[in-house]
């Protein structure tokens, strides 16, 4: 019998089910959804202060499938992004027929929520189409999720300016991205659109950082461009003690956005063309860099330490794995042992 309400519901996570209330357990709700079927509800996967009670209907995305023999076999949800992404499809005809495309949504459940909507044909504004006329298609969703706002947002594949557009309604004044690392500077003109963007408890800087993937650093102008001098004054320092050059030639680098050693060694020698360095100062310079980079290639390959052969062979271990936790001073199995999760998490 739960083999064959598996294989009936396996097709349809993701989906929204509508079912009516049965009993409350004390961690959250049984649904019957007829035919047998009954599913799961938990109080962690309701929208916050929503009050259930026994014969009420409720829509609620079915996010798995349990197949094991124990335990709640179909499991829902209300508050888990993929409901407001289902909720959109059943109001917005140009959803469900992908004229306009869902690419992202973030979600505070019963307060707040961002969804990320492309066009795929130029001639339809998603977000008027999302909202649609005196915002009725867009109410009918919040009316379902407990009043929970909804910020219609344009993706685009401009990473600076889909994070500007995650941002509203606060006006951005510029924004350095780290794709490496996914994060982003965010630079604001004013406080009161510092506070805007943050919104009340952090609330929308989150849900816009949740939304785009990146980790989003708000700051000032003036902060930002006393940080700037700063990193600026400690590249020129690091230059001018390393290399062993005038300053004024460290600041000609710096200012061509040189961070390291490394960078200055092993460029294009035309690169410095720009600063009107002639032929023998720029292969003195990069000779100079070579050095310092092998020198201090050596010094790390002296400071790595083995893996013991035990931490090595255990089972699970890869070479990688092992000299990673080494370069962490984790050798042997016993300092292995001696390690918290989040210590070595990453």
């Amino acid at each position: 019998e739960r083999a064959l309400i598996a294989d009936a519901y396996e097709s349809k996570v993701g989906e929204l089910i509508y079912g009516e209330v049965k009993k409350q357990t004390k961690d959250g709700f049984i649904i019957d959804l007829g035919d047998n079927a009954e599913a799961y509800l938990a109080r962690e996967e309701m929208i916050a202060k929503e009050i259930l009670r026994p014969k009420q209907r409720v829509n609620a995305i079915l996010y798995s499938v349990n197949r094991e023999g124990r335990g709640a076999q179909l499991l829902l949800s209300r508050a888990k992004p993929e409901m407001l992404i289902a909720l959109m499809k059943k109001e917005i005809p140009e959803i469900s027929e992908e004229i306009i495309e869902i690419k992202a949504a973030a979600r505070q459940p019963g307060v707040r929520a961002k969804i990320a909507v492309k066009t795929n044909d130029h001639r339809i504004d998603p977000v008027g189409a999302c909202i649609g006329m005196r915002g009725t298609r867009i109410q009918a969703v919040q009316s379902e999720l407990n009043g929970e706002r909804i910020d219609v947002v344009v993706w685009s594949d401009d990473a600076a300016q889909y994070i500007a557009s995650a941002l509203e309604p606060a006006d951005v004044s510029g924004i350095v991205i780290d794709e490496e690392e996914r994060t982003a500077d965010i630079i604001f003109a004013a406080s009161d659109q510092l506070a805007r963007a943050i919104g009340s408890q952090g609330q929308n800087v989150r849900l816009a950082s949740e939304l785009t993937g990146y980790k989003l650093n708000m700051m000032l102008e003036e902060e930002y461009h006393a940080r700037q001098q700063n990193e600026a004054q400690q590249y020129l320092d690091m230059f001018v003690t390393r290399l062993d050059i005038e300053e004024d030639l460290a600041m000609a680098l710096v200012e061509m956005g040189f961070t390291s050693v490394e960078e200055v060694a092993y460029v294009p020698a035309e690169t410095f063309e720009e600063i009107e360095l002639d032929a023998e100062t720029v292969e003195l310079l990069q000779g100079r860099a070579k050095e310092v980079a092998l020198a201090d290639a050596l010094q790390q390959q002296e400071n790595i330490q083995e893996p013991s052969p035990e931490l090595a062979v255990m089972e699970g271990m890869t070479q990688e794995i092992a000299y990673a936790l080494a370069a962490r001073g984790v050798v042997t199995v016993d300092d292995l042992a001696d390690q918290a999760t989040d210590d070595i998490e990453d």
